[in-house]
C-alpha cells in the first residue's frame, strides 16, 4: 500500500486502536473487533508477544487492505524493519527515534514519533515524521494541540494516552488529525466481551464524525 493511501487512510477514519494483549490469540479477537466497529486503524503492539507474527497473520487475513495495520511501541529500526517485513503499513513509536524515521523514509513507511514539546515536535518533522504522536496526551489535555499547532499550523498531530469517548471530540476540535485510543476502547478483552470493544469503537467513529461536522 502506498505511503500517501496509508496516511489518507488513517486520517479520514481518524482513529487508531492501540491494541495490547496478553496473547497472540487475544491480540487478533481484538483487532477483528475494532475493525468490525468501523475502526480499521490497528496498531499492533510490540509489548504482545509474538507480536511480528501477529502482524504477519492479520497481514494474510486482510490481504485486501480493510485492516490498516500499524506496528507500536517500536523503539529502534531494526524492530522497524521486521514488522514492516512482518506487513505493518506504518510504524508508531512512545518517542522519537532518527534511525527509525530514516529507516521508515528509505521504505516509504509511514513513521508515527511520540514527541511532547515543541522542539521535539520539530525535530521530528525535520526528520521526515508524517504523524507526530502527542504522548502521553492525558499529561496536559486537548489545549496541547492548539497550543502546538499556533507556531506550527502545518504539524500533524495524533494525542494518545487518556484519550476517550467521552473527550474524542474536544481532541478533534482542538486540530487533531486522528487519536490513538487503547485501554478505553479495548477494555472489553479483560473479560472477553469483544462485542463491547465493537460497540465502543462505533462509538468512537460517530463522535470522531459529529467533531468534524
Amino acid at each position: 500500500m502506498r505511503k500517501e493511501t496509508v496516511i489518507t487512510k488513517l486520517t479520514d477514519a481518524g482513529l487508531v486502536a492501540v491494541v495490547r494483549a496478553e496473547s497472540s490469540e487475544q491480540a487478533i479477537k481484538i483487532s477483528d473487533a475494532c475493525l468490525k466497529g468501523g475502526c480499521p486503524s490497528i496498531e499492533l503492539t510490540f509489548t504482545v508477544p509474538g507480536a511480528h507474527k501477529v502482524i504477519e497473520d492479520l497481514a494474510n487475513t486482510y490481504k485486501d487492505g480493510s485492516m490498516l495495520l500499524g506496528a507500536g511501541t517500536v523503539l529502534d529500526a531494526e524492530t522497524a524493519r521486521i514488522a514492516i517485513l512482518s506487513g505493518a503499513n506504518y510504524i508508531v513509536s512512545p518517542s522519537f527515534d532518527e534511525n527509525t524515521s530514516k529507516l521508515c523514509n528509505r521504505y516509504r513507511v509511514p513513521y508515527i514519533a511520540g514527541c511532547m514539546t515543541v522542539t521535539e515536535v520539530v525535530r521530528a518533522m525535520e526528520a521526515g515524521v508524517d504523524i507526530i504522536k502527542i504522548f502521553p496526551a492525558d499529561l496536559f489535555g486537548p489545549k496541547i494541540i492548539k497550543d502546538i499547532r499556533g507556531p506550527l499550523p502545518q504539524a500533524q498531530l495524533m494525542p494518545t494516552g487518556g484519550v476517550d469517548v467521552t473527550n474524542v471530540d474536544q481532541w478533534i476540535k482542538a486540530g487533531a488529525v486522528a487519536v490513538g485510543a487503547g485501554s478505553s476502547l479495548t477494555a472489553g478483552a479483560k473479560t472477553g466481551d469483544y462485542e463491547m470493544i465493537t460497540e465502543t469503537a462505533k462509538e468512537f467513529i460517530i463522535k470522531i464524525k459529529e467533531a468534524r461536522g
